[in-house]
């Protein structure tokens, strides 16, 4: 093991975005408009939930650590990555990129354990009903949200601690954002412990969330399918519906760039695009998802519309 005494001293470049002079403008503004939207969606879902006291239950109170997490993801990129766009300068520190890398990874670790904790509130609302208010109690929702959020805290922060210790070979970058991976390959040594701990984390998020969204959808169907109420069987599919869009369009979010920076057969490129569309498309779908189709949260968000408009 080498310690490096001035690692935090050091200067990496992140990989080129490779954008001709012309494209340089457009980038930039596209960029800005697509990070401003980005906060406005999610801003609004979090505004809505807390100003409004008919929203706050343990479903809609679980939902609100979603565009917060989002919001959060998207400002470990967009900041970071529009300056670059506008000097054309892709060098970053590297204590700077450990500190995205860790936000970066918080964010992917965060979003997993916030839609496993929606499944199971789900799984309670619809398969024990009559047990829904003594199980998501205020305490029990309160530990809920502390404990995946503390140990996603603990987990990710290991990830990076882990490579404070080797000494760096190389200062260039592979990637356009500070993954672990990228960062991985920098060292000279030291990737065996690296490996088996990121793979630990890997099969338990993944594991987790898979394995409880699986067993908790399949008692929801079979639970709606006995249901003879058909109104109630539609609304809770509709609701679980949306859940279950999101958590399937994170999957592919996230497995496939993983798996594309373990294969060398994947197109450089490719990996490059799917490794920025964790903190594009997640942070835009979700609030438009839950803000246009849970039927709570769109009537709250037109009727302040409507009391704006008619104010003005």
């Amino acid at each position: 093991m080498y310690l490096n005494e001035s690692v935090f001293s050091l200067v990496l470049t992140l990989h080129s975005l490779e954008l001709p002079e012309t494209n340089i403008y457009p980038a930039l503004i596209f960029g800005v408009v697509t990070y401003l939207f980005i906060l406005l969606c999610n801003l609004t879902i979090i505004i809505t939930i807390c100003l409004n006291r008919n929203l706050h239950k343990p479903m809609y109170i679980l939902l609100l650590n979603l565009p917060i997490n989002d919001a959060m993801g998207a400002t470990s990129l967009f900041p970071q990555l529009l300056y670059s766009i506008w000097s054309q300068d892709r060098s970053i520190s590297y204590s700077a990129c450990l500190l995205q890398g860790f936000f970066v990874h918080l964010n992917g670790g965060a979003s997993y354990l916030i839609l496993t904790a929606m499944a199971y509130d789900r799984f309670i609302a619809i398969c024990c009903p009559l047990r829904y208010g003594a199980i998501m109690t205020t305490n029990n929702l309160v530990k809920i949200i502390t404990g995946l959020w503390l140990f996603n805290f603990a987990a990710i922060i290991v990830v990076f601690c882990l490579l404070i210790p080797y000494r760096i070979c190389q200062t260039h970058m592979t990637d356009l954002v500070c993954y672990k991976t990228a960062l991985m390959k920098l060292l000279c040594d030291g990737t065996e412990v690296n490996n088996i701990y990121g793979l630990c984390c890997i099969i338990f998020y993944h594991g987790l969330s898979l394995s409880v969204v699986a067993f908790t959808y399949i008692h929801i169907l079979i639970t709606c399918v006995s249901n003879k109420q058909s109104d109630a069987k539609i609304k809770a599919l509709q609701t679980c519906g949306t859940h279950l869009v999101v958590f399937l369009f994170l999957e592919f979010n996230t497995l496939f760039p993983l798996l594309a920076h373990r294969s060398e057969s994947v197109p450089a490129h490719l990996r490059r695009v799917f490794s920025i569309s964790n903190f594009i498309f997640p942070p835009l779908v979700n609030p438009l998802v839950y803000g246009f189709k849970t039927k709570e949260i769109r009537q709250k968000i037109l009727t302040c519309f409507k009391n704006k408009i008619s104010s003005v």
